[in-house]
């Protein structure tokens, strides 16, 4: 029976809590301000939240499973509070899907 790669969950919730970050601080946070609409940070800001919070559990939970040292960990951690950089990780991310799927990682 193949493991499952926890990695490519997180890959994949890394990407779209990075698009939520963006929208939350271009479109939302604009609209907010400059637009008087306070509920697209509302429900916008919510959904990143939730988004943030299923990241963090992915990112646990392939740190378990593949044995990443804590540096590597506490780096993906910063890097989704830094709009744009998650999406520049996403080889990284990649190379190391693939190590945890031929068991070398």
């Amino acid at each position: 029976m193949q493991r499952q790669n926890p990695i490519q969950f997180l890959r994949r919730i890394t990407f779209v809590e990075a698009v939520s970050f963006l929208v939350l601080l271009f479109i939302a946070m604009p609209l907010k301000y400059l637009a008087a609409q306070p509920m697209a940070v509302r429900y916008v800001g919510w959904c990143h939240g939730i988004l943030f919070i299923l990241f963090c559990g992915a990112l646990l939970r392939a740190h378990l499973a593949a044995k990443w040292p804590l540096a590597r960990t506490a780096g993906l951690f910063i890097a989704a509070l830094l709009p744009f950089v998650p999406f520049f990780l996403d080889r990284r991310l990649r190379k190391w899907e693939s190590e945890f799927d031929s068991g070398v990682g």
